[in-house]
């Protein structure tokens, strides 16, 4: 169950990149992020099963520089209301992010901003397409949201939970992660052994709680994802 504590969500990748990796021991041979370069393709539903568009995350790494690159986007609709994210994300090879991107479209609300994290003297800047420009600190090693899905995918496949703190989507967010135990889920006609996790997200004027249920691979794939928005609960479910 997602439950909105208060204040409204800022965009489905704020709640897709807080995506936590279970506990339980991987089934299969490596694959996958941080083993390989990935592709992850989603539908995207409302809870009656109606198709309202689809998703996508990828994570590259490039020699020169040697970092990653990871990006996702998101395109659904319903009758006059239209949801576009594009979200972009470097990071070195331990996951310090360098940079963050996003531009997002939600009905008739728009945002488009860029983050470049100077790591070493301990600041972001921020630069908003057609407004303006601030700094926000930022603590040793600091993560933009994207970013933090993958490292928290890594540390949980080897069995560490990160603990609570501060992510970048904009501003600064705190994070708390629950893992609450296994389960079975139905996608696509295929049954998956999944962890099923809990987040909380907070920031300066809002508080959210969701789901989301991560497979016991190696690379701890994320299967089912459910996202409240203002027109309701949309959950993107894996499509491979």
């Amino acid at each position: 169950m997602i439950r909105i504590v208060r204040g409204r969500s800022r965009g489905l990748a704020l709640v897709f990149c807080l995506s936590l990796a279970g506990l339980g021991a991987p089934v299969s041979d490596p694959a996958g992020f941080l083993f390989t370069s990935e592709t992850l393709d989603y539908t995207v539903t409302w809870p009656s099963g109606l198709a309202l568009g689809e998703a996508h995350m990828t994570a590259a790494r490039s020699k020169s520089p040697e970092q990653w690159t990871f990006n996702l986007a998101l395109d659904a609709a319903v009758p006059g209301f239209a949801v576009t994210d594009r979200y972009q994300a470097t990071a070195s090879l331990d996951l310090c992010s360098v940079t963050f991107e996003r531009d997002f479209t939600h009905g008739s609300r728009k945002s488009h901003e860029r983050l470049d994290l100077d790591q070493h003297e301990g600041v972001a800047h921020r630069e908003t397409v057609g407004g303006g420009r601030s700094d926000v600190s930022i603590s040793q090693c600091a993560r933009d949201a994207l970013t933090f899905l993958y490292f928290a995918r890594q540390e949980l496949g080897q069995g560490r939970v990160p603990p609570q703190g501060n992510i970048l989507f904009g501003g600064a967010y705190h994070v708390r992660l629950d893992y609450t135990g296994a389960q079975t889920v139905r996608v696509n006609g295929k049954n998956f052994e999944t962890d099923r996790v809990v987040a909380t997200l907070k920031g300066p004027a809002s508080e959210i709680s969701f789901e989301m249920f991560f497979a016991r691979d190696a690379a701890r794939t994320p299967v089912v994802i459910r996202v409240p928005l203002s027109l309701g609960t949309f959950s993107m479910e894996l499509a491979r």
